[in-house]
C-alpha cells in the first residue's frame, strides 16, 4: 500500500496561505495549481473553497502522490493532476480565472522560470490572477539570514536554482501581459505575490 507523500512546510504554511487566498479567489470558478507537489495544498484549499474547481498539475513523477491525497479527500471540486513541465509539456487548454503556485521558482532554472511566466500569461484571461508563494529577494538582497542559507543550499544542490529577485520576476510578468497587484508578507520569511492579466 502506497503512503501519501507529506511535506512539513506545506502543513505549516497552508493556513496562512489560505487566509490570503480565500478573499483573492472569492469570485473565481477555476484555478490551475502549477507544481502541486505532494497534493496537500490542493485538498486543503479546495475543501475551504468549494465554489471553485481546483486543477492540479506537476511533472509526472509526482502524480501518484497527488492522486493519493485527492482520492483520500474525495472532494468533488478537485481534478486529477495534469502533466506540466513548464518547458517541455504542451500547456493545458483550461478555462481558469487564476493560477496558483507555491515554492516553485527557486527550484527551477531561469529558462524554466521564463517559460513558466510566459505560459501563465498566455493561459490567463484578462482579469485573471497569478498568485505566487515563496521566498524572494528584493533589490538583490536577502530578507533574512535563513533565506540566505537556504539559497546557498539550493545552489549547492543545483547551480541553476536559487531564490529569485522580485524585480526580475515582475519584469517577466510584465512581458507576459500581467500587472503587479500585491505583495503579502507571510510567515517564515516568505511572501505571496499577486499579478493580474491586463
Amino acid at each position: 500500500m502506497l503512503s501519501k507523500p507529506f511535506s512539513e512546510a506545506c502543513e505549516e504554511n497552508k493556513a496562512p496561505i489560505l487566509a490570503v487566498l480565500a478573499p483573492l479567489l472569492r469570485d473565481c470558478r477555476a484555478v490551475l495549481e502549477i507544481g502541486s507537489g505532494t497534493g496537500q495544498h490542493a485538498v486543503h484549499f479546495a475543501a475551504a473553497l468549494p465554489q471553485l474547481v481546483w486543477h492540479t498539475s506537476d511533472v509526472v513523477a509526482h502524480h501518484v502522490g497527488i492522486q493519493l491525497w485527492l482520492d483520500e479527500a474525495g472532494l468533488p471540486n478537485t481534478r486529477a493532476p495534469l502533466a506540466l513541465d513548464v518547458v517541455s509539456d504542451v500547456w493545458p487548454e483550461l478555462a481558469v480565472d487564476a493560477v496558483y503556485s507555491a515554492n516553485t521558482v527557486h527550484i527551477m532554472g531561469w529558462s524554466e522560470v521564463e517559460a513558466f511566466f510566459a505560459g501563465v500569461g498566455k493561459l490567463l484571461p484578462v482579469g485573471g490572477l497569478f498568485v505566487l508563494y515563496g521566498p524572494f529577494n528584493y533589490d538583490g538582497q536577502y530578507t533574512s539570514a535563513s533565506n540566505e542559507r537556504f539559497d546557498q543550499w539550493l545552489k549547492q544542490r543545483d547551480p541553476r536554482s536559487g531564490i529569485r529577485d522580485f524585480a526580475d520576476l515582475n519584469r517577466l510578468a510584465e512581458q507576459a501581459g500581467m500587472q503587479f497587484q500585491h505583495d503579502y508578507v507571510m510567515p517564515v520569511n516568505n511572501r505571496l505575490l499577486v499579478w493580474c492579466k491586463v
